[in-house]
């Protein structure tokens, strides 16, 4: 489904444990021309209550597209992506791991786990921004997506 004609903001569920990396993420999303609500949950832990609408995510919505750090805290990313993966409820949401490590082992553990894609973060603000366009860009205009829970 493309979002170019669809007037419903585009829900975002990013995962990050990083106060100012999720600050970053919101003002990058916040420059971009897709309308978007985008919902933060800070540890895996947490992630999966909102995906699984758990105790106050109940009403959560189902996520469009899924950001992921693998770095976290209680439930790190790679587990979360396993689950989410291994889960029939969940695992067509499309999970775009978006973090800074660049270890090998990290990129391929990902694919593995059946990351739609592995996006390193910029150290600069505009170039983040930049990658922030290309992920919506690519997922709410260029590929098509199922609808999950509408």
């Amino acid at each position: 489904m493309s979002f170019e004609d669809d007037r419903r903001a585009v829900e975002i569920l990013l995962v990050e444990d990083s106060p100012s990396d999720a600050l970053l993420t919101r003002e990058a999303f916040g420059m971009t021309s897709i309308q978007n609500r985008l919902h933060l949950a800070m540890d895996g832990v947490e992630a999966m209550a909102f995906l699984r609408k758990q105790g106050v995510y109940n009403t959560s919505p189902t996520p469009d597209l899924i950001l992921l750090d693998l770095n976290l805290p209680r439930k790190g990313g790679h587990e979360v992506l396993s689950e989410i993966k291994g889960d029939s409820g969940l695992c067509s949401i499309p999970v775009v791991v978006l973090t800074t490590s660049q270890r090998r082992a990290d990129v391929s553990r990902a694919y593995e786990l059946h990351a739609n894609c592995y996006v390193v973060k910029p150290v600069d603000f505009l170039a983040f921004v930049d990658v922030i366009r290309s992920i919506q860009t690519f997922w709410f205009t260029v590929a098509l997506i199922p609808e999950l829970g509408k």
